[in-house]
């Protein structure tokens, strides 16, 4: 059987001693603020699978926080890349125009779903740029200076996206920070307060986006406003359609730019292309979108893709940058659009959800430390808590799930603004014998770890 194909198996406790000597070189030679909680080193990986340096083999739904939708070492991206290779890494597209730069912006024109007919796209290297470049188009178009975001926001680390995030421990001890970011209710459905409907929560979060422009930022100063369609690191909250609606009136009564970050779950993972289809399906598109993670199945590149009436007001030399659609990876992303495509990654999402939604209800059924299930597609996100009146986080009991779960061969994530949430990032091409036992494997660390 091939690794592809095959299911978890640890065949040595873990660490290994190869893992081990790996991880006191890491420490020996690498910062220890980039952080890990897992203790396994990959040595080769497939589909959604991986075996380690010691032979173990893993299940993987973290797949790179969303960056192998396509999965590991799909056959057609590698020829792609060798492809590519065999003629040129790098040419800079200030210096030189070159076809797979060219090639991949019109496929993002093509599949991008913002608003108007003729669009624009460049490229820079990873989510946090793209989401920093954003910024600078919504500026350079509207001539105004604020942006809006949102609590739960995970936008990067740099100087720009460390503010624009919400989460204050990826920013300890790194300010001052950029002026002009101002920070407004995210509509989490299941944290609303008191014990309002869906109706009242979405009307609740809406005023407070209303009166941000009364008491924030007046509306004839802010360029955009910015959010996750579905939220990543706040713990995969999926933005309500109505309240979306909304936020699109409020931008267009008021002149402001609304920005959806795609980074994390664009590439198929919520049943479309990008979750901002479902918005263009219902009459309320982004303005500008930006995407990353799984755009080159796992190298770097990250895209901004805007109408060409907003693209074209930006200010000549204020965006760009040395490694922008570098040859390598922009082939390896055209490659990924045309797998995805045809063989219906959207589609293989929907089966993942279908799977995963039945598990996860029995699940919660069975376990009151179980508070909420939810997400969009196949980006789904298990809270957990200590009791599910007062919804307290239950932070310790995931951290604890987590590694139960790796050392049965699963990897597993947490997220959240409390860390209580585990995230599933299942790569779309998993078996369905894989889900079944991943599945199997999540329900015996939360039952085992649940009743201590």
């Amino acid at each position: 059987m091939s690794l592809r194909e095959a299911l978890p198996k640890i065949v040595t406790p873990l660490p290994g001693p190869k893992a081990q000597a790996m991880i006191e070189r890491r420490a020996k030679n690498v910062p220890g603020a980039i952080g890990t909680a897992y203790k396994c080193c990959i040595e080769r990986g497939e589909g959604a699978m991986f075996e380690d340096v010691d032979g173990n083999i893993f299940l993987d739904w973290i797949a790179g926080v969303g960056v192998l939708n396509i999965g590991y070492s799909h056959p057609e991206l590698i020829e792609a890349v060798k492809e590519q290779a065999d003629k040129f890494f790098h040419s800079m597209f200030n210096i030189t125009t070159h076809e797979t730069y060219l090639k991949l912006a019109e496929e993002m024109n093509r599949i991008v779903p913002v608003k108007g007919d003729a669009k624009k796209s460049y490229f820079v290297c990873s989510g946090s740029e793209a989401d920093e470049n954003a910024v600078k188009v919504a500026r350079g178009f509207t001539k105004r200076p604020n942006i809006i975001v949102f609590t739960g926001a995970f936008h990067g680390r740099t100087a720009m996206t460390m503010t624009m995030t919400a989460k204050k421990s990826y920013a300890v001890d790194m300010g001052p920070f950029p002026d002009g970011i101002y920070r407004v209710e995210f509509p989490n459905l299941y944290r609303a307060p008191g014990h309002m409907t869906e109706e009242e929560a979405i009307a609740y979060y809406v005023k407070k986006l209303e009166d941000a422009l009364i008491e924030v930022t007046p509306a004839h100063q802010c360029a955009a406003i910015v959010f996750e369609p579905v939220q990543g690191e706040g713990g995969f909250i999926p933005a309500p359609i109505e309240w979306v609606k909304a936020v699109r009136r409020i931008c267009d009564e008021n002149g402001i730019l609304m920005v959806c970050d795609e980074v994390q779950c664009g590439w198929s993972r919520s049943g479309k292309m990008f979750a901002s289809q479902y918005f263009a399906d219902a009459g309320c598109a982004p303005d500008i979108m930006t995407t990353a993670k799984s755009i080159a199945g796992g190298l770097p590149l990250s895209a901004i893709t805007a109408r060409a009436e907003i693209m074209d007001a930006v200010p000549g030399g204020t965006i760009g940058g040395t490694y922008g659609a570098n040859a390598v990876s922009a082939a390896a992303a055209i490659k990924v659009i045309e797998v995805m495509e045809r063989d219906d990654y959207p589609g293989k999402a929907m089966h993942i959800a279908e799977v995963s939604k039945a598990k996860m209800a029995a699940m919660a059924e069975k376990y009151p430390c179980i508070g909420d299930v939810r997400g969009t597609g196949a980006m789904m996100g298990i809270e957990f808590v200590t009791d599910r009146e007062t919804k307290e986080p239950a932070a310790a009991l995931v951290s604890a799930i987590v590694q139960n779960a790796m050392n049965k061969g699963l990897l597993l994530e947490a997220a959240g603004t409390y860390n209580n949430v585990i995230r599933l990032l299942i790569p779309l091409v998993v078996t369905d014998e894989q889900l079944e036992v991943g599945f199997e494997i999540l329900e015996s660390a939360i039952a085992e770890e649940s009743a201590k």
